[in-house]
């Protein structure tokens, strides 16, 4: 979905088809017909943007047969879908009956995640559609914050300056601008965006403007970050934000209460990570998962948790439970709602659908595309609502 921007520029709305976990290319292609165009149908739309993500067998089928890359594209277009970002923070696995820890892996330390996420910018590259020249790859916040250690730190360095190196080469070749957003996630070595300062404007200083961060608005409410205060500071140090991510977090105001540890209780599922935050007068506090805030009495139960969990936008959960949908919008105002917009690739990132309570998950592919549906209504809602002109 493309927005005109009050100043004259496009805002590009997508949603993220990591919500239908594939390995393959075939699966790939079965996701654009099963799923990603019958969404845009129940739109009403002509063109229905999808954040696609490759896991490493369907983009090596894709790099290596120039026949399978045009055939991809060329099914992208039949079936009324663009693509203009990316989403490489997941490798492989995704759709694993237990992901957890396993997300994170391999990081910016391991040749391997250059290696694959070269391959993605040269995807995208080929994917764009001919009147947009630039793409966004969202990518992990570096590692996990443990082991990390000073030379790890150097090797993720050196590894996003060869990658910055590797997109100015693939821009001057084709054309195309892809540049890298790295997504401050809760348990990583870069878990807010202020986190993101430092290794960014070292990288910068080296690589340029290429490597900049992706706010995804459940990490940045999941960590209690006040939106003004950090695309205040992004703007100062000069950090660019290549694509945002829309997506709401589990909020529990009062979890010291029974009922509420009880609807927690039913959030805590053992496919995802669910990191677990409070404020406290000494700092955050956290924990990697939700049970472990439940069964452990790992965090102090006197001000309000916010769990690493993507709750549908449309559909937060019922009382005493809510969600961190006015972080997003709060976020969203002060991205795009400005005189000029600081980014131009917004991507619903729900991909929790089948991770919610039994009672709250689509029973079938025709409720979760009427879910996903109303998700992106919402989110188009929220741009006009802030002046931005839908566009055919």
């Amino acid at each position: 979905m493309r927005f005109r921007h009050p100043d004259g520029s496009t805002v590009h709305l997508s949603y993220c088809t990591n919500v239908h976990p594939a390995e393959t290319l075939d699966g790939v292609l079965a996701q654009l017909r099963d799923h990603c165009e019958p969404i845009r149908r129940r739109l009403g739309r002509d063109r229905l943007g999808i954040g696609l993500w490759l896991a490493k067998d369907a983009a090596h089928s894709l790099i290596t047969d120039p026949a399978a890359l045009r055939g991809l594209r060329g099914e992208l277009e039949r079936r009324g879908l663009e693509v203009v970002t990316l989403n490489g923070f997941p490798y492989e696995g995704f759709g694993a009956e237990e992901v957890k820890y396993r997300v994170y892996k391999p990081d910016w330390t391991d040749p391997v995640r250059l290696a694959h996420t070269t391959d993605l910018a040269r995807l995208l590259a080929a994917l764009l559609p001919d009147d947009v020249t630039e793409g966004t790859i969202s990518t992990l916040p570096i590692a996990w914050r443990t082991p990390f250690d000073e030379s790890a730190a150097a090797a993720a360095r050196t590894a996003l300056i060869t990658l910055a190196e590797r997109l100015d080469a693939l821009e001057e070749l084709t054309g195309k601008s892809i540049r890298i957003a790295l997504e401050p996630e809760p348990g990583c070595t870069i878990e807010t965006t202020s986190d993101a300062i430092g290794p960014l404007t070292d990288v910068a200083a080296v690589a340029g403007s290429r490597i900049g961060i992706c706010i995804d608005t459940c990490h940045l409410a999941t960590s209690f970050e006040d939106p003004e205060n950090a695309v205040t500071a992004l703007v100062a140090a000069g950090i660019a934000v290549p694509k945002a991510q829309l997506s709401a977090a589990l909020h529990a105001e009062n979890p010291h209460l029974p009922e509420v540890r009880k609807a927690l209780a039913a959030f805590a599922e053992p496919r995802f990570l669910h990191q677990t935050r409070t404020r406290t007068a000494a700092g955050l506090r956290g924990t990697d998962d939700l049970d472990e805030a439940l069964t452990g009495r790992a965090l102090p139960e006197g001000a309000p948790w916010r769990a690493h969990f993507h709750i549908p936008l449309h559909s937060p959960p019922v009382p005493p439970l809510t969600s961190t949908l006015p972080v997003l919008q709060d976020t969203l105002t002060r991205l795009v709602g400005g005189p000029a917009p600081r980014t131009r690739h917004l991507e619903v990132e729900t991909y929790t659908w089948q991770a919610l309570p039994t009672a709250l998950r689509p029973r079938n592919r025709t409720q979760l595309a009427d879910g996903i549906a109303a998700e992106l209504t919402l989110a188009r809602d929220l741009l006009t609502d802030l002046g931005l002109k839908e566009l055919p």
